[in-house]
C-alpha cells in the first residue's frame, strides 16, 4: 500500500472489525479515534489529513541504521502509521494547533520504538514549522539518552537532504536555518535547567526510578504553542514509579474515567486472563510480529520461560508487555461505566431508604460522603459528595493532571478554603441530606473518627461505627461488584467516584476475603471507600429485616 495515510486508516479499520487481533487497551485507543472522527467537531477539534500525511511522508526519507534493514528506507507498519497520524493529525479548529500534548505508548521490546521516536525528533527539528525548536532525547542516565539521539544522528547521516541542512555534532544536531537543536538530556548531566522544549522524547520510561526528568520536562513545556512530551516504553516492575502513574492515567483516559483531549495513550499488551503461552495472543503486545519481531525468537524465549521462573518474568514484561509485580485494579471499570445513568444526586426523589458512608481521610486530603438510595421498586442508586482543600489543588496536588479544578467547576467536588478540609462543609451537606431523605444510618471509620462525628451525634444523626478490615469490607465490596456486573446499581457518572473506583486495589486474605488496599492503590480511593461503607450498612439492615420477618 503506497499511501501511508491509507495504511494508517486501514489499520484502524482492521482493529475495529477484528481482522487484526488487538488487546482491549489498543482497541479502546482505536475506537476513541474512530469516535472522535464522528463527534470531536462538537468539541472544536478536527483531523487534518495534510498534517498527518506530512509526518508519515517524512519517514520515507529516513533509513534504518542497524540489522538486516540497515541502509534501507523506513517503511512504517500500519500500527506505527496510525499512531503517528493520530498524534500529528488532530488539531484545534480555532488555532490549528495540535490537540495532543502528552503521549504515552507502551509496546513490547523490538517493535521499533527507538526508530520511531528518533524519526519524530528529526521531524520536529526540520518540518514542524517551529522557530528555534529544541528537541530532547531524555533519560535518567546519559548513556540511555544517547541511544535514541545516536539513532537520529545515523538517520541524518544516511539522508542526503538532511545532511545538507543539519550539522551532526558529538552532543547535538544543529539546524542553522531555524536555529534548532536536538540533544540528549539526562538527570546526571547537569543540563536540566533552562529548558524550552518543543518536543521531549522519553524512551523506556519504566526505567525512571524517580519522576524528576518527567516533571522537569512537563513543567518546561509551557513556553511553546504546541509542545509534545512523548513517552514510549515496555512494561516494567515498579508500579509505584512515574511510568505506571502515567500509564494509569492513560487507562483512565481510554476508558472514559477522565476526559483529557490533550492526552494520547495506546497500550499494546495482553488482556487479563489471556494464556501467555498461546502464540495467537502474542501479536497483542507485538504489533510488529513477523516484521521486526521474529516468531521463532519469541517461541524460543517462551520455551525457556515455561521452565525458568526468572525467564518467565522477563518474557512477560519485555516480550508480552505485562507488568508482573504489584497489584491489579479491583474494579472492572468498563462494566462499572456501563451502569452510568442520567441523573444528578439532587434529582433522587422519594427514596424508601438512604444509607451514607463517610471517609474523612486526612484533613489535607480527599474526604467523601458516599450514599445508597433504595427506591420504591427496589433499585439502588449511588450518589456522593467529595471535598478537598483549595490550597492543596493550587499547590499542584498530583504530578499527572487529575482535573480536580474541572470537577469543582462542574459541581462534582467541593474545594474548601485553606489548606485543610473545613468539616463544617461536610456537616452542612449531611444535615441537608437528613432533612431531604429518610437516612437510616451513616457509617464511619471507627478508627478515624473526628469532632465531626461527635457534632453529628449531638444533633441526632444515626451514626454507626464501621470497620476497615476484612470482616467489615469483604461483603459490601463483593456486593458492589455483583451489582455493577449484573447492572443492578446505577451511578450518576460522578467523575470523582469513577476515578476512585478505577484506583481501587484489593488486599486478599487466605480465606479469599477482600478489603481496599489504600497503600497499594495508584491514586486516592476515598470516594469508593465511602460508597462501600454505605453499601455495608444497607446490607446489614436488609439482613436484619429479613431475619425478623422469617422468625415472625
Amino acid at each position: 500500500m503506497s499511501d501511508p495515510l491509507e495504511k494508517a486508516a486501514q489499520y484502524g479499520r482492521d482493529v475495529i472489525n477484528g481482522k487484526i487481533k488487538a488487546g482491549k487497551l489498543t482497541r479502546l485507543a482505536v475506537e476513541r479515534h474512530d469516535r472522535d472522527l464522528k463527534e470531536a467537531a462538537n468539541r472544536g477539534l478536527f483531523f487534518c489529513e495534510e498534517s498527518a500525511w506530512r509526518i508519515l511522508n517524512t519517514f520515507s526519507y529516513l533509513r534504518h541504521s542497524k540489522g538486516e534493514w540497515s541502509g534501507k528506507e523506513i517503511e512504517l507498519a500500519g500500527w506505527q502509521a496510525w499512531g503517528l497520524a493520530c498524534v500529528f493529525g488532530w488539531k484545534h479548529q480555532d488555532t490549528e494547533l495540535r490537540r495532543f500534548r502528552t503521549i504515552y505508548e507502551e509496546v513490547a521490546r523490538k517493535n521499533g520504538k527507538t526508530t520511531k521516536l528518533s524519526g519524530v525528533g528529526v521531524y520536529g527539528l526540520t518540518k514542524d514549522e517551529e522557530g528555534g525548536p529544541e528537541i530532547y532525547a531524555a533519560a535518567t542516565k546519559r548513556e540511555q539518552s544517547r541511544i535514541l539521539f545516536e539513532e537520529a544522528c545515523r538517520m541524518v547521516k544516511q539522508s542526503r537532504p538532511l545532511r545538507r541542512r543539519l550539522d551532526v555534532q558529538q552532543h547535538r544536531i544543529v539546524h542553522a536555518t531555524n536555529f534548532g537543536k536536538f540533544e540528549p538530556l539526562s538527570a546526571d548531566g547537569n543540563t536540566m535547567d533552562g529548558l524550552n522544549p518543543h518536543i521531549a522524547l522519553v524512551d523506556e520510561l519504566h526505567a525512571h526510578k524517580t519522576p524528576e526528568v518527567w516533571d522537569v520536562l512537563k513543567s518546561a513545556l509551557g513556553a511553546r504553542s504546541q509542545p509534545l512530551i512523548w513517552a514510549i516504553t515496555t512494561a516494567g516492575f515498579n508500579k509505584n514509579g512515574i511510568c505506571y502513574e502515567v500509564r494509569d492515567y492513560a487507562i483512565k483516559v481510554l476508558t472514559g474515567v477522565i476526559d483529557d483531549d490533550s492526552f494520547f495513550g495506546c497500550i499494546y499488551t495482553l488482556d487479563d486472563g489471556d494464556d501467555w503461552q498461546d502464540e495467537s495472543n502474542w501479536i497483542k503486545a507485538n504489533p510488529n510480529l513477523g516484521v521486526s519481531v521474529s516468531l521463532d525468537y519469541l517461541r524460543e524465549q517462551a520455551r525457556q520461560a515455561a521452565v525458568m521462573p526468572t525467564a518467565k518474568t522477563n518474557f512477560l514484561t519485555k516480550h508480552l508487555n505485562v507488568w508482573v509485580t504489584g497489584e491489579s485494579s479491583w474494579c472492572n471499570i468498563e462494566r462499572w461505566m456501563e451502569c452510568g445513568a442520567d441523573y444528578k444526586p439532587d434529582e433522587i426523589i422519594d427514596p424508601v431508604q438512604v444509607y451514607l458512608g463517610i471517609d474523612l481521610a486526612s484533613v489535607s486530603d480527599i474526604a467523601s460522603i458516599g450514599g445508597i438510595a433504595i427506591l420504591a421498586d427496589g433499585s439502588w442508586r449511588t450518589f456522593g459528595k467529595h471535598y478537598l482543600p483549595e490550597d492543596t489543588v493550587n499547590a499542584g496536588y498530583r504530578k499527572t493532571a487529575v482535573p480536580f479544578r474541572q470537577w469543582h467547576e462542574q459541581g462534582w467536588m467541593t474545594l474548601t478554603p485553606g489548606n485543610v478540609i473545613d468539616y463544617n462543609w461536610i456537616k452542612a451537606d449531611i444535615l441537608t441530606m437528613l432533612e431531604k431523605w429518610p437516612v437510616k444510618e451513616i457509617g464511619f471509620d471507627r478508627w478515624n473518627s473526628s469532632q465531626l462525628v461527635n457534632d453529628l451525634m449531638e444533633v441526632g444523626a444515626p451514626m454507626v461505627q464501621f470497620g476497615m478490615g476484612y470482616a467489615s469490607m469483604n461483603a459490601p465490596m463483593k456486593e458492589l461488584e455483583r451489582r455493577y456486573l449484573a447492572k443492578e446499581i446505577e451511578h450518576p457518572n460522578d467523575p470523582v467516584l469513577n476515578w476512585a473506583m478505577s484506583n481501587v486495589v484489593a488486599d486478599q486474605d487466605p480465606a479469599g476475603n477482600i478489603k481496599p488496599a489504600k497503600n497499594k492503590s495508584s491514586e486516592k480511593i476515598d470516594p469508593a471507600v465511602a460508597l462501600i461503607i454505605a453499601i455495608g450498612r444497607a446490607m446489614l439492615t436488609e439482613e436484619t429485616i429479613t431475619v425478623g420477618v422469617e422468625f415472625w
